[in-house]
């Protein structure tokens, strides 16, 4: 092993450098983080290109009638654009920018996907546990009295599915409701991929395949509130037209934000954890397609406050922060593996393959 490979110090910083003898030796720091602290120049401006682009999607939104058909059809619509907003700004300070300046792939944890194993499994299970966690939230709301449930009948869905028929359509041709939640599990691992994480791949290049790594010489805790925090701000186009909790005030903003505070440690664990974005994308869109579980046990009749009993509510939190409490307690925040590297790709900086050859 070269003397300065072998004498850095654990908790080194990236890209330090230390005397021996007479020569100046540079070790290399991590691909997927930033050599020389946190780039706060670039982190700027990501986060006014995510936010200014967010709001100039959402615009057209502002001008039109909420009350008609179109304005549905035009919200999901720029809302799918809107996901992309993130990503844009990513690339723009990755290539305008320069940050990284090189190995941008493996910055972005985009690739390699080694080992794969790890990356594999981590994978899968994002895109499973979504299922969980709903179910769990579902369960909660149900037992703090939030929403009465009929686990039985389902009879809330069926009354839903009922008035989702056109006109003149006999109810009593649709299946059974629990034919059809079968249908939408078995359906769900498919439309978590696609399309949901192919939209989710917008966001998560931006929140955590750029700016988590960005702000990760800050502290893996610091880096995640507040990555999860600016994640939540960025709805704000869409929050404040109603979306997810029917509100159109500050109060709409501050969920999110909580809400997204929460979601961006799992997520950001994910991505930390595994050192592959990819999980964390799957696991966005898995999360996508539980919010509207609640709607399957309800009991006819009830009204559903998605502050308090969805995934994206208070019932998802409790939940989502059990989860987190656990991670913590096993260590788990304190683990981040690099993705894995060729024999012939030493972690070394072109200064110290320079000295060593000379």
């Amino acid at each position: 092993m070269h003397p300065a490979a072998r004498g850095r110090r654990p908790g080194r910083r990236a890209g330090a450098c230390r005397v021996s003898g007479e020569r100046r030796f540079c070790v290399a720091g991590r691909a997927d983080r930033p050599a020389g602290g946190v780039p706060w120049p670039a982190v700027a401006l990501f986060v006014v290109l995510a936010f200014g682009l967010a709001w100039l999607v959402a615009l057209p939104l502002w001008t039109m009638d909420r009350g008609t058909q179109s304005f549905t059809l035009v919200f999901g619509l720029l809302a799918m654009v809107m996901m992309c907003t993130p990503a844009i700004a990513a690339l723009a300070v990755t290539f305008v920018m320069r940050v990284p300046r090189r190995e941008r792939l493996r910055f972005l944890g985009m690739w390699p996907l080694r080992p794969a194993k790890r990356v594999v499994w981590f994978t899968v299970a994002a895109l499973f546990a979504p299922l969980l966690v709903g179910l769990l939230a579902t369960a909660l709301a149900g037992l703090f009295g939030w929403v009465r449930l009929d686990v039985a009948g389902l009879s809330g869905f069926a009354q839903a599915n009922a008035a989702a028929l056109p006109p003149g359509v006999d109810a009593s041709l649709l299946p059974d409701p629990w034919v059809l939640v079968g249908v939408q599990l078995a359906l769900f691992p498919v439309l978590a991929l696609i399309p949901n994480s192919i939209l989710g791949l917008g966001e998560e290049l931006g929140w955590r395949g750029w700016l988590l790594p960005a702000l990760r010489p800050l502290g893996v805790w610091p880096a995640l509130l507040l990555s999860g925090a600016i994640w939540g701000l960025w709805h704000a186009p869409l929050t404040l037209l109603g979306h997810n909790y029917g509100l159109t005030d500050w109060r709409g903003v501050a969920l999110m934000t909580v809400n997204c505070v929460f979601l961006g440690i799992v997520f950001g664990w994910l991505r930390l954890r595994s050192a592959s974005v990819w999980p964390a994308v799957v696991g966005h869109g898995a999360l996508n397609g539980t919010g509207g579980m609640i709607v399957w046990f309800a009991a006819a009749g009830e009204t559903i406050r998605p502050e308090l009993v969805t995934v994206a509510g208070v019932a998802g939190w409790i939940v989502i922060g059990a989860l987190i409490l656990v991670l913590a307690l096993t260590g788990q925040f304190g683990r981040e593996p690099e993705l894995g590297r060729k024999p012939d790709q030493p972690r070394v900086s072109a200064a110290m393959r320079s000295a060593a050859s000379g």
